[in-house]
């Protein structure tokens, strides 16, 4: 491990980030977590950054600061939102706010962290889009945010090839975190037929979302980028009976 593997991972303090943050202190990254709140857990190599990533001016602060502190050789962003609503109550203004934290975060920790990386020749950049960027009712605002997120990432890992920069994207199911039991109730009818309806009969964890983003984020894998990794159990692939 060099001194050249320091992460930035957006939303951090909880579920699937603070299990991201978590594997890569273990694997010897230096971490900061860029949340909203500071993680729950404590650990020499682990910095907090408090800093709500809906606001457009405080994550491009938040991010300089970072890169002027550190040697930023990973972007992790993994923060994001749902706010799901049917198509006739979608409002503009949470277009725009899953916009800014699912794309608009991404570009300025991004910015933020590429001029040091391409004078290392070496990056790895990692989103975590959604199974519902296929499509899922109530999900307008989120599934265009986050199926951007694949748009996005193949542009970028063209341009940054050339540097040593890997671009890869983590497309979840669902997985048993605080968000998904915002959405549905924990013990309830819906959750058991969530589960039934995946392929491998059961809905996913933090840990299985985790190992996806270490293996992008391995130093070694430099000859995978552009990349869209379902973790979904099977859920993205569908099946039907006839």
């Amino acid at each position: 491990m060099t001194q050249t593997n320091v992460a930035i991972v957006t939303g951090g303090s909880a579920g699937i980030g603070a299990e991201i943050c978590r594997s890569m202190l273990d694997a010897g990254y230096e971490v900061i977590s860029m949340a909203r709140r500071a993680a729950d857990f404590t650990h020499p190599r682990l910095h907090n950054v408090q800093v709500d990533l809906l606001d457009a001016e405080a994550t491009s602060q938040a991010g300089a600061e970072a890169a002027a502190r550190f040697p930023i050789s990973h972007v992790i962003h993994n923060a994001g939102v749902i706010w799901p609503n049917l198509l006739p109550q979608v409002t503009q203004e949470e277009l725009h706010g899953l916009t800014q934290i699912h794309l608009g975060a991404a570009i300025s920790l991004v910015q933020a962290a590429l001029p040091g990386m391409q004078e290392r020749k070496f990056g790895r950049i990692v989103m975590m889009s959604s199974r519902g960027a296929l499509g899922l009712p109530t999900r307008t605002a989120y599934s265009a945010t986050k199926a951007g997120m694949v748009g996005m990432a193949r542009t970028w890992s063209l341009e940054l090839a050339p540097y040593g920069i890997t671009v890869n994207v983590v497309a979840p199911g669902p997985i048993q975190t605080d968000m998904f039991y915002e959405v549905i109730e924990p013990g309830s009818e819906r959750e058991k037929q969530l589960a039934n309806g995946i392929p491998v009969k059961r809905l996913g964890r933090s840990d299985d979302v985790a190992r996806a983003v270490m293996f992008f984020a391995d130093p070694a894998n430099s000859f995978v980028t552009g990349q869209t990794l379902f973790v979904c159990g099977g859920a993205s692939v569908g099946s039907i009976t006839i």
